[in-house]
């Protein structure tokens, strides 16, 4: 067997990227939203949750936190990206609710609380699912999540990302029941890696314009010598991201694949690097499309001081560094254009690798799920999201995720002689499929007002259409790179 990659994972660092456009920056006047999700050993299952009305008495818990939370009368419809694992993934699973809200987060260990600590919270995987369930809005995300946390507290460190067509915040969160939001601005542009970036809080905005934070941010944060501030009384100096992240053994508060990300995507976006440290967010000089934050999302930092490739590693994914964007860990990558209405938000997902394969179009106002990318009950999917049956992650043909993984597979033993087929394959089909949205649209704005199920039926016809043709295209890329690797080993398989 050839040795092509070194296959050194570090489960100890790479992690997810998020980057939110302002609508006044953005090609659809909405905001845009991309989110990567890298996690080892999952698959991903793709649901549509109903509204689901709850009895009196009724209670919501998981095995990965102590929280016991009362149900509501009745839970909103969402769309669930589930990341599934033996063991359970509490951290990972992405949603877009009936109300046209997203939320994706970010992990942002490690911070100065211990998650076995005694400030530890009951709160991890409850909280993106409780959001999902309960709000009809950005702001009313942030509003619920601080209102849970203070109640129940958190048990890790991350940044929640609660998005829909007019309003994005990020909400960041220690280990405890201390938390701090920021909106992000309709001019600016937000990118984040795995740590925190809330700097400085205008704590006079009492009316949560642009932040919210918890009564005991501050005070918490000096009770345990964090910070001091240079004058008694005034706090304008002090630093969330400063006070709470855990310095690394080598004395930084960036881990080095957090450092990478943030000094190439930064360019990337902008045209130049920001001066400050670890930058909130940027007023952008440019429109940005779902194009533009596809092409970020499949980033290997090519052409640059830090490209994998460039330093002798032959695959971008696996070395002793999972840095890029698109990096060994990636396992779904989604790039989110809400419409005017929330049936036509368009979610544009690829899985695991977005530099080999084509982001498909998946429309919220889609009734079913594509054929193949779901392979249970949403309810099962539920109750067994901590239980997985071991059997269920065994390759099985009748899954579309696993003609994806395959193919991801077959291109790291040959990156160099594979990428570029695949890419460009990949690239004429999802090129074709942008092609077609307007059309669409007119369609829909024909049938909806007259004829709404023929409308919905239209989305749902279109979405498994074109989740068919992802999946036909890998199996057929499959078989093209099979064959041409027997036909250069003299009719032998040889890797």
């Amino acid at each position: 067997m050839k040795e092509s990659c070194a296959f050194q994972l570090r489960p100890d660092v790479g992690g997810c990227s998020t980057i939110i456009i302002g609508k006044a920056v953005s090609a659809t006047g909405r905001y845009l939203l991309a989110h990567s999700e890298d996690d080892y050993d999952c698959l991903v299952e793709v649901h549509k949750v109903p509204r689901i009305r709850h009895k009196a008495g009724e209670t919501l818990s998981f095995p990965d936190g102590s929280a016991v939370v009362p149900e509501v009368e009745e839970t909103y419809a969402y769309q669930w990206s589930e990341f599934r694992g033996e063991e359970g993934i509490s951290f990972a699973d992405c949603f877009v609710n009936e109300w046209g809200l997203a939320v994706v987060s970010n992990n942002c260990n490690p911070c100065k609380i211990s998650e076995t600590e005694e400030q530890r919270g009951g709160l991890a995987y409850a909280l993106r699912r409780l959001i999902a369930e309960r709000a009809k809005s950005a702001r009313e995300a942030v509003e619920l999540a601080a209102k849970l946390v203070e109640e129940y507290g958190y048990a890790a460190c991350r940044s929640y990302h609660f998005v829909d067509k007019d309003e994005a915040w990020a909400f960041q969160v220690p280990v405890g029941h201390n938390y701090v939001a920021r909106r992000i601005p309709e001019d600016a542009v937000y990118f984040i890696p795995n740590n925190f970036t809330i700097h400085q809080i205008d704590f006079s905005d009492t009316e949560h314009k642009n932040f919210y934070f918890s009564a005991d941010l501050v005070d918490f944060a000096r009770r345990n010598g964090w910070y001091v501030p240079a004058n008694e009384g005034d706090f304008s100096d002090f630093d969330f991201a400063r006070a709470y992240q855990k310095l690394q053994d080598d004395g930084e508060y960036d881990r080095e694949d957090n450092a990478m990300r943030t000094r190439n995507a930064w360019p990337f976006l902008l045209g130049y690097q920001p001066e400050e440290w670890r930058p909130f967010c940027v007023k952008a000089d440019k429109t940005y499309t779902a194009a533009d934050l596809k092409a970020l999302l499949r980033y290997h930092y090519d052409g640059t001081p830090d490209d994998p490739c460039a330093a002798g590693h032959d695959s971008p994914h696996y070395h002793p560094l999972p840095n890029p964007i698109c990096n060994a860990m990636t396992a779904e990558s989604s790039v989110i254009e809400f419409g005017p209405v929330p049936a036509l938000t368009v979610i544009w997902r690829t899985v695991p690798k977005a530099c080999i394969t084509p982001f498909v179009p998946w429309y919220f106002g889609a009734t079913r799920v594509p054929r193949g990318y779901e392979w249970q009950a949403p309810t099962t999917a539920q109750r067994t999201h901590f239980a997985v049956p071991a059997e269920e992650m065994r390759i099985d043909p009748n899954k579309a995720i696993w003609a994806f993984k395959i193919l991801h597979y077959i291109t790291e033993f040959d990156y160099a002689g594979t990428h570029e087929r695949v890419h460009r394959s990949a690239d004429k089909l999802e090129k074709a499929w942008e092609a077609e949205q307007p059309q669409l649209l007119a369609c829909y704005d024909l049938l909806i007002k007259d004829h709404p199920a023929e409308a919905a039926e239209l989305l749902t016809s279109y979405t498994e259409t074109k989740a068919r043709q992802a999946w036909e295209w890998a199996l057929d890329m499959i078989r093209e790179l099979g064959e041409r690797k027997i036909k250069e080993n003299n009719g032998t398989l040889e890797i």
